[in-house]
């Protein structure tokens, strides 16, 4: 009994290792809001779970476990750092706004990160999060790390993760993120350029009006106006960016199991 019991705890602990790495850096489950306790039981859960659905070798506890361990861990955080990376394009989207309209200086602490985020970065991830757990794109997550075993097998070599096509595919992935935050404010960005070029004409044909003063609540309102009339393609673009974090994580799979 004890030996049968060995190699599947071994196996489990395996797995509940890249799980937990996963949730480390993964959005949604990497948040501060979710208790650290449920985080673990939910990854306990899962892991038991997969360590039945998944054909497992049998792996014994030697030398070379610690090895495994770190593979395991390796793994689970480079895939959550690849969605982190395009999930991020939200809250740049939302800095490149505070900027144009001027709130750059009023920057919140997120308690999801505990780091410093824009007003409409922090209000974008928000809907996001609420649009990815309306979709249900974080059953999607948990199937990227199930199905993570058929590319990335625990037998299998080590990732390849400082091969040239892997760090090529995180710059593309980075560079389209980017793209994607430009693509999401270039709507306010624009109009708020348009405004502010009224604005300098304005002030150059009355002098006597004080520009700072009339335009920081003109500005503000417009982009208001802007966002309200846009929200439903933002919403249209951040839907886009799950389907884009999702086919993004099952491709560097393939690069990290040497497809």
């Amino acid at each position: 009994m004890m030996e049968e019991l060995i190699p599947a705890m071994s196996a489990y602990l395996l797995i509940l290792t890249r799980i937990t790495a996963f949730f480390v850096t993964v959005p949604l489950f990497s948040y501060r809001a979710i208790p650290t306790t449920q985080r673990i039981m939910l990854a306990a859960v899962l892991a038991w779970i997969m360590t039945y659905t998944i054909d497992m070798p049998e792996i014994a506890i030697d030398g070379e476990y610690i090895f495994l361990v770190i593979k395991e861990a390796t793994i689970g955080l480079f895939i959550g750092i690849l969605a982190f990376i395009i999930m991020s394009a939200i809250q740049i989207a939302g800095g490149f706004i505070d900027f144009q309209m001027g709130f750059a200086v009023a920057n919140v602490i997120d308690p999801q990160t505990g780091a410093q985020s824009p007003l409409l970065g922090q209000f974008f991830n928000s809907l996001a999060m609420l649009l990815l757990l309306a979709l249900n794109a974080h059953h999607l997550l948990l199937d990227g790390i199930y199905y993570s075993y058929e590319f990335l097998p625990i037998e299998g070599n080590w990732p390849a993760i400082g091969s040239g096509r892997v760090v090529e595919f995180v710059l593309t992935t980075f560079t389209a993120s980017f793209a994607i935050a430009f693509q999401m404010s270039i709507p306010i960005v624009a109009t708020l350029f348009l405004v502010d070029l009224a604005l300098g004409i304005t002030a150059r044909t009355v002098p006597q009006l004080n520009i700072f003063v009339v335009g920081f609540p003109i500005k503000i309102t417009v982009s208001f106006l802007v966002l309200s009339i846009m929200m439903a393609v933002m919403i249209g673009v951040m839907q886009k960016l799950f389907e884009f974090m999702i086919i993004s994580m099952r491709d560097l799979m393939i690069l990290l199991g040497g497809g």
